[in-house]
């Protein structure tokens, strides 16, 4: 019978400092903002027969490659239905509610999501985590964002 294992990876390194505003409905949102956010996963793998599920090191590097792609931006929801964001010369002029923002290019992400929340940056990285692990024998992964103590998102995966 197959022993399954858990491995918890919650490491100070795996962090990202960024900006953004969350968009509560077509006319409402966030002022713009920024926050230290950390990362955390759960990971859930076979116990190899060498007592050994996997590599720490592994997914504790592909967490910061992750945490650090995204590290002194401003993040934007590219998919967000109450925005719309142009390409400006070398910025992005972003149009929410009759306001007009422009944000510099190499200042700025835009990010497959619908809302700049821990919610959608934790599935975006999960995301990204997969891609990276996709070789691996893994059977679940719950990926965290925090921007703050006692506030989280998190997001799941299984291959059941």
């Amino acid at each position: 019978m197959e022993q399954l294992t858990t491995l918890y990876i919650d490491k100070e390194r795996h962090k990202f400092s960024a900006a953004h505003y969350t968009i509560f409905s077509a006319t409402q949102r966030e002022r713009l903002h920024g926050h230290n956010y950390s990362v955390s996963a759960r990971i859930v793998a076979p116990m190899g027969d060498n007592g050994f599920a996997a590599d720490y090191n592994v997914y504790k590097n592909r967490l910061a490659t992750l945490c650090e792609a995204l590290d002194e931006y401003m993040l934007l929801a590219a998919e967000s239905p109450f925005q719309s964001i142009e390409e400006e010369g070398d910025c992005y002029r972003v149009s929410f509610a009759g306001e007009q923002m422009r944000f510099l290019k190499s200042d700025t992400l835009l990010l497959p999501i619908r809302n700049a929340t821990v919610e959608e940056f934790s599935r975006y990285l999960l995301q990204g985590l997969l891609a990276l692990s996709a070789d691996d024998d893994l059977r679940e992964i719950e990926l965290c964002v925090a921007s703050g103590p006692g506030q989280k998102g998190c997001a799941g995966w299984s291959a059941s």
